[in-house]
């Protein structure tokens, strides 16, 4: 079509030319017309009607259009500049997702003043400490993070391209001796920004990390904060509740509903695991047997929370040698129902 297109234009202007050679203006073409039927004064060219309508033709089979020539087949995306002083892609590890689904974030007043080892999960496997404490004071939380090594001289409480263009001033510096930062939160159960200057590389990385608030002890949340089974009223007996299970390769599941006792405001669970493999379950520190291994492993568990993840490690048999696997379980309270 485009061709075409070009083609008509082609002899039109070649018509023009002619007839402008000739004085006698341009020809008047009818519907239907053809080459010949126009009215071309002998003089205005040396070529005959069948030696023009020949050029057009070869020019149409020829000649490719503007589109052709100057459309490029697809459009690529335009390259990233790099930013001074800032880690690009190509120098990046693989990142991981560090805050997992049906997280909610836990703020400062929802603690209670004091110092608490906590669990941190970084986005990077390059950055690590080999432990954390979580300290709350007034409404403000920070984290202490204990370093293996000075490789990292700086942080930055934001973003890598944000910390190329800050002061030194605004740095995070390792502290002597100790090896630690002390970083500034917003909020545990939420990915936090942060930039990591490398030692080696000169350049600021980016990262994100997590704290994780079931990695607190208990007496680290005011009173309150957690749904109970005594903050529900639940009178001694039997129930069911909806139990969610996150974590590890994503094959295993856990049934739901769950069986549920309160016994003196205690709640326990049955946990019923879709393999027979787990011979453990280690929940905050104490270590569970199974009490069945015939249609999966079934355990009894301390339920101290609704409606919040529950950390905990499952042992399975299943591989070459036996391997604690984390997980976290999430019991629904609004889900509870007497068992039938």
């Amino acid at each position: 079509m485009k061709r075409t297109i070009y083609a008509f234009l082609l002899a039109t202007l070649l018509l023009g030319l002619l007839a402008g050679c000739g004085g006698g203006g341009t020809p008047q073409l009818e519907p239907g017309w053809n080459l010949s039927d126009a009215n071309v004064p002998s003089t205005a060219s040396s070529l005959s009607t069948d030696e023009l309508e020949q050029l057009i033709a070869e020019a149409a089979e020829t000649t490719e259009t503007p589109a052709e020539t100057e459309e490029p087949a697809e459009t690529e995306a335009p390259a990233v500049t790099p930013v001074p002083g800032v880690a690009g892609a190509e120098d990046m590890t693989a990142v991981e997702e560090v805050v997992e689904e049906g997280m909610v974030p836990v703020y400062a007043e929802s603690l209670v003043d004091g110092v608490y080892p906590v669990e941190m999960k970084s986005s990077s496997s390059m950055f690590k400490a080999e432990r954390c404490e979580l300290a709350v004071n007034e409404g403000r939380m920070y984290a202490i993070l204990y370093m293996s090594s000075a490789s990292y001289p700086y942080m930055y409480a934001g973003t890598a391209e944000q910390a190329a263009a800050a002061p030194e001033e605004d740095y995070i510096p390792l502290m002597d001796g100790a090896a630690t930062f002390t970083l500034p939160l917003n909020a545990l159960d939420s990915g936090e920004s942060f930039a990591a200057y490398s030692r080696r590389k000169e350049l600021w990385y980016d990262r994100t990390l997590l704290f994780r608030a079931d990695s607190l002890p208990a007496e680290a949340f005011v009173p309150g904060f957690f749904t109970t089974a005594e903050s529900l009223g639940l009178a001694d007996g039997t129930y069911t509740a909806g139990v969610t299970l996150s974590g590890g390769s994503g094959k295993a599941s856990v049934a739901s509903p769950a069986s549920l006792t309160v016994a003196g405001g205690v709640c326990t669970a049955r946990v019923l695991w879709s393999s027979s493999n787990y011979d453990y379950m280690v929940v905050d520190g104490e270590k569970y047997l199974p009490v069945s291994l015939e249609e999966g492993s079934l355990f009894e568990i301390p339920v101290a929370m609704f409606d919040r993840p529950i950390q905990v490690l499952a042992d399975t048999v299943a591989m070459s040698q036996p391997y604690e696997i984390a997980y976290t379980l999430t019991f629904d309270s609004a889900s509870l129902a007497a068992a039938q």
